[in-house]
């Protein structure tokens, strides 16, 4: 087990350090175990914050408490599920931990990605404001028990002229980091709600 386990972390990989935004609030409970979900901020090089929502379960938080400003490294997994919200279905993403652990202050902030899976949707090319070529990738990664994590993930420059060339069904393995931004969205009652998309921002595709 534990080998069919390493082999399918190869092929989804995160591994994040950065500073804990939020307490733990639970998430779910599933064969009697608990799992906390908390935000996780990291810096990028321009100075703005990826804040990341961590899912963790109570065997790996072992009652650690007031951890906000704490500086936090985390390996996992991301996954994804879907939720229905005024009768639509969002995707919902996370980072789900297998390791968990309390880091230094000085620690580096650390957002990496290793994905291995294979292109569901046809590759969307466009254009950014600026005139830079975007390409916005669906990527699904297979996990175990016969499930597939769906994961956005968005490429520029060269790397979007490579995956915009490529076809439904395609094999992609990539290096990125994730990232979230905020978006103004009309809810059910017609009012303007500020909501968070996660993606994967690739930084290099080995096809």
């Amino acid at each position: 087990m534990e080998n069919r386990e390493e082999k399918i972390l190869e092929t989804n990989r995160a591994e994040l350090t950065g500073i804990i935004l939020s307490e733990p609030y639970f998430s779910h409970k599933t064969y009697g175990e608990a799992f906390y979900e908390l935000i996780l901020g990291i810096n990028r090089k321009s100075g703005c914050m990826d804040c990341i929502k961590v899912m963790v379960s109570e065997r790996i938080l072992r009652g650690k408490c007031n951890l906000i400003n704490q500086c936090a490294s985390v390996i996992g997994q991301i996954r994804t599920y879907n939720e229905e919200i005024c009768g639509r279905s969002k995707l919902n993403i996370v980072i789900f931990a297998r390791e968990f652990a309390i880091a230094d202050e000085s620690a580096r902030c650390c957002n990496i990605i290793y994905l291995d899976g294979f292109i569901c949707k046809p590759p969307i090319r466009r254009t950014s404001p600026l005139g830079r070529e975007i390409c916005d990738i669906m990527l699904a990664v297979n996990r175990m028990y016969n499930k597939s994590d769906y994961i956005p993930c968005i490429a520029w420059g060269r790397n979007a002229a490579y995956a915009g060339d490529l076809c439904v069904g395609a094999r992609l393995c990539i290096e990125g980091r994730m990232q979230s931004r905020e978006y103004k969205k009309r809810d059910c009652e017609g009012n303007f709600t500020v909501h968070t998309a996660y993606e994967v921002s690739i930084l290099k595709i080995n096809g």
